[in-house]
């Protein structure tokens, strides 16, 4: 942990659903970026103060779609009201490390909250439509593997002398659990 705090990063950057980045984040009292698929029970809307209203944003493993029918609304708030059991046993282990670590009680949504920008790995797409703060910004379709070159038929349009074909730089990206950033 000197040596993380004598390097004087920037910025970190990270997959917070193990929130080992977030409390390195608020020791070393910098910036982080989350680069995320989601939280477990929406832990990363309401740490950004996102409106979820379960009349309208349907829960995780409800198989509700965003049109519900009134039974389904209150099924899906059902969820919504129970999942914070769930959350507190998956993060009791976290939330002692944390407290003890940073020398002060501390919640995961307080942790979660420290976010500068969250870059969610959504496609929006294929998402629900939902409310969405300033700070969060979908960058859907960057878990691409790297695919065969395109067809003929897909790149009539390029020049004929070019003898390469077209190679799209789509690639897989695997994210580790945080990165420092010196800028």
């Amino acid at each position: 942990m000197k040596y993380l705090r004598d390097s004087k990063f920037d910025a970190i950057m990270m997959d917070p659903v193990l929130p080992c980045g977030p409390i390195i984040a608020e020791y070393l009292s910098i910036p982080s970026v989350y680069f995320m698929r989601g939280l477990p029970c929406n832990l990363d809307y309401k740490a950004a103060q996102c409106p979820s209203p379960s009349s309208y944003v349907p829960k995780t493993f409800t198989y509700s779609s965003d049109n519900m029918t009134f039974a389904e609304r209150v099924k899906n708030f059902l969820m919504g009201v129970s999942e914070h059991v769930f959350c507190d046993l998956f993060y009791l282990n976290y939330k002692k490390l944390a407290s003890e670590f940073l020398h002060r009680e501390v919640t995961m949504l307080q942790l979660f909250s420290q976010a500068s920008v969250y870059l969610m790995r959504y496609d929006f797409v294929f998402e629900y439509p939902r409310p969405l703060m300033p700070n969060m910004i979908y960058v859907g379709g960057i878990n691409c593997k790297q695919k065969q070159s395109l067809s003929k038929v897909c790149h009539g349009s390029r020049k004929k002398s070019e003898d390469k074909p077209y190679q799209p730089t789509l690639y897989q990206i695997s994210v580790g659990h945080c990165f420092l950033v010196s800028l």
